[in-house]
């Protein structure tokens, strides 16, 4: 018995050694190839140690021919659940891999968030502090000053209102506590609408807005969430887009859905940045940070949230003079 043991140990020794060879080559291949190789390894050494000992003990041809029928039977049954439970474990892992890779995404995405938004917050706060303390002081007293002043007070409390409401709305996208009430909504007039309300900011950069005259279909959305969605990317697009630019806004409709492009002349965005162009508080390169009073860097990723929460897709890419961003939606 000792010998049949050592016989059948050096022979699975043998098939362990070349499988750890085996499995050293492959350790860059996917989990369900470790664990086939793993599981053929096994199998392998077993049926190995059957054989060493069959012919130790001079065993016929037939009875040796069936002692390893039963081990390649035994290899067949192995190997398939191996790989039906490999598939089970491989997907597993990577889900569990995407999601530590998503959750340190959040993270990072939460740490910029509160960077920006302290930033943010700090900046006119001081100023509207400083503004109060010198009107209830009596520093200023001419008419002038003091109306410049309620003037800038009204206007930083406006920007401060409006990032606490992107603040808001991004909070409850993350949340999952948005309620959409799609209805089927003309585009023609949600584009309208948020082209009067960018109309000053434009004019005031002496940039030209345009839209298509026809072509505008209806599409199947919350009217309120599309309104913020065509507003955060025409506002998007004047404020980085240098003066005497020019915004163009189009839409149409193709395979089952509706598409909406809003196209400016920014001179484009970096490669390597388009695909963080949705991100929470990401705001680019120094050279296309807008002006002051931009916002907080969440309009873009409000955009995505709204887009995704309608089982849309919003996408960007450059175009020759600048950047083209693209939503689509299903149809009406």
């Amino acid at each position: 018995m000792l010998l049949i043991g050592l016989y059948a140990l050096a022979a699975g020794g043998a098939v362990a050694v070349a499988g750890a060879g085996a499995l050293r080559l492959l350790r860059d291949r996917s989990i369900l190839v470790h664990v086939v190789v793993l599981l053929a390894i096994t199998v392998a050494a077993v049926a190995a140690g059957v054989a060493a000992v069959a012919q130790a003990m001079f065993l016929s041809a037939h009875d040796l021919r069936v002692v390893l029928v039963t081990v390649s039977a035994s290899v067949a049954v192995s190997l398939a659940v191996g790989v039906t439970f490999g598939r089970r474990l491989a997907a597993s892992a990577v889900w569990a891999q995407e999601a530590r890779e998503r959750e340190r995404r959040l993270e990072a995405g939460r740490r910029d968030l509160v960077a920006w938004v302290s930033h943010d917050l700090r900046t006119p706060l001081a100023g509207l502090r400083a503004m109060a303390e010198a009107l209830e002081d009596g520093v200023v007293r001419d008419l002038a000053t003091v109306t410049e002043y309620h003037r800038r007070i009204r206007v930083g409390t406006d920007q401060l209102t409006r990032l606490v409401d992107d603040l808001f709305e991004l909070s409850r996208i993350n949340a999952g506590a948005l309620r959409l009430a799609p209805t089927n909504v003309p585009l023609r007039e949600v584009v309208s609408d948020a082209l009067a309300g960018v109309a000053p900011l434009a004019a005031g950069r002496r940039i030209t807005l345009r839209a298509a005259e026809s072509g505008w279909p209806r599409v199947r959305a919350g009217e309120r969430e599309l309104a913020r969605v065509v507003s955060n990317l025409l506002i998007n697009a004047v404020r980085y887009t240098p003066e005497d630019g020019t915004v163009q806004v189009e839409a149409g409709r193709e395979d089952g859905d509706v598409w909406l492009a809003v196209s400016d002349t920014c001179g484009g965005i970096p490669d390597d940045d388009l695909h963080r162009v949705f991100d929470v508080a990401f705001r680019g390169e120094r050279a296309r940070t807008p002006e002051s009073g931009a916002g907080g860097g969440l309009g873009l990723a409000i955009v995505r949230g709204l887009v995704e929460a309608h089982g849309g897709r919003v996408r960007v890419g450059n175009t020759g003079a600048g950047c083209r961003f693209e939503v689509r939606l299903p149809a009406a």
